[in-house]
């Protein structure tokens, strides 16, 4: 009899054992399932500078709080009466979330179901977090192997040695022979748009910024002797769209499109200062040559210095009266270059945003790229250029593209230029006679 009883207890510690196993299987978890789904669709609408309906969830504190219409987004253990999820599933298109979408999957909303009715747990979260900052960094799908359409080429660089030309791809950079366009190499897990591609003081390691607008931005640095994504450096709340590195330091500057300029310590991997000057899109940035100043452009329609080292503002240039697409930096800052959607350049003291020069352009530029006596700019009239910086006059407009150009590298030591196109064209042209050495479209 005792022996039996001991083979049941045994069983029925077995019998605990797996059911709680099975449990905690089937457990679903807020950071790395639930929150994923909510930045990506639904944070856009409901957030704090669009609270579609009177309702936010791009905190946790704020998730819980009805909108408008006082309904409780989350009832805990009753999926049926949460508006999530009525919400998520209702038949009528004018009234289902997200609006004007396509519908979640019925796997993502049956995942968000369970957790609300396994009690919507949140313990151990800061109500204060924003909802991207708890989501550990993701691992991206693969890319496909064959692209069906070109991508548009927003991001370009060379290789240390000037041989390769990187390139944005869909959840990759793609890697060029800058002398035969042959594809060599193709770096994966990034996000799924990618705005800069800058080198670092590794010269096999690449910054890479980017992200899903309205949802995340992310700078991850890439190794490109193993191809893998060594760590991630910066994340916000909306895409990356530029980065430069600070001259005689280890700092990141990093331009955002949630208006804020992150300075990043690379050797302590963590956020020195947000600059927080500008109330649009940063678009881009540049370091004076001494990296004592930093230069930003945005779409907020001006041009704005700081002082590398404290943020501190110094000035403020807001003579386009348009969106500012690109800036550089010369005479150690005391002198900038930036262009904008009026389509002209302007030369600027930062003293009294004094005005020095004027040079119209024949179409939309972009981000710009300096050397130590030209600017060379991608415009949206299917034309790159080059300013000579010593006159103020356009030395080279070069045509040879049959979609705007959206960006542009240059390697001085290799004697090359390298242009992108919203068409997904690239081209390699000689610096010293802009001849055309080699034209490809960047579709694996």
């Amino acid at each position: 009899m005792i022996r039996r009883i001991r083979i049941f207890a045994l069983i029925g510690a077995s019998f605990t054992s797996i059911c709680i196993n099975l449990q905690a299987q089937d457990a679903v978890g807020f950071r790395d399932q639930v929150a994923p789904i909510l930045q990506e669709h639904c944070v856009a609408c409901h957030c704090a500078k669009r609270a579609e309906g009177g309702y936010r969830l791009d905190t946790i504190e704020q998730l819980s709080k009805p909108g408008d219409g006082a309904a409780s987004p989350i009832v805990a253990g009753k999926r049926d009466q949460s508006e999530w999820i009525l919400r998520m599933k209702h038949a009528d298109p004018d009234l289902r979330m997200p609006l004007d979408s396509e519908p979640l999957s019925a796997e993502s909303i049956e995942l968000i179901s369970k957790w609300i009715d396994q009690g919507a747990k949140l313990e151990g979260i800061p109500a204060t977090d924003p909802l991207w900052s708890i989501i550990p960094p993701r691992t991206y799908p693969p890319a496909p192997e064959h692209y069906a359409l070109a991508f548009p080429i927003t991001a370009l660089a060379f290789s240390s040695d000037g041989t390769q030309v990187f390139s944005s791809g869909y959840h990759e950079v793609l890697a060029w022979n800058a002398a035969d366009g042959a594809l060599v190499g193709r770096f994966g897990n990034q996000t799924q748009r990618i705005y800069a591609i800058a080198s670092s003081s590794d010269p096999n390691k690449l910054f890479v910024g980017g992200g899903t607008p309205g949802s995340i931005g992310e700078v991850r640095l890439l190794n490109l002797a193993n191809r893998s994504v060594e760590q991630t450096i910066v994340r916000g709340p909306d895409v990356v769209l530029d980065v430069a590195l600070r001259p005689g330091s280890q700092e990141l500057a990093v331009a955002m499109a949630d208006n804020t300029i992150r300075i990043i310590n690379l050797e302590k991997n963590e956020q020195r200062r947000m600059i927080a000057s500008h109330a649009d899109w940063v678009t881009q940035l540049a370091y004076s040559e001494d990296g004592k100043r930093l230069g930003s452009s945005s779409r907020d329609k001006s041009a704005k210095v700081a002082d590398a080292e404290t943020g501190e503002l110094l000035g403020s240039y807001p003579g386009h009266a348009a969106a500012v697409r690109g800036i550089a930096a010369f005479q150690d800052g005391k002198q900038w270059i930036s262009v904008g959607a009026d389509n002209k350049i302007h030369r600027w003291e930062v003293e009294n945003a004094k005005k020095v020069a004027e040079i119209p352009l024949g179409g939309d530029p972009q981000k710009l790229v300096k050397d130590q006596s030209s600017v060379w700019i991608p415009n949206g009239d299917k034309h790159w250029y080059r300013l000579e910086l010593a006159n103020n006059a356009i030395a080279t407009k070069q045509p040879g593209h049959e979609d705007w150009i959206t960006s542009i590298a240059i390697h001085s030591a290799a004697g090359k230029i390298a242009t992108g196109s919203m068409d997904g064209s690239i081209r390699v042209w000689n610096l010293s006679d802009a001849a055309l050495v080699k034209a490809w479209v960047a579709k694996p």
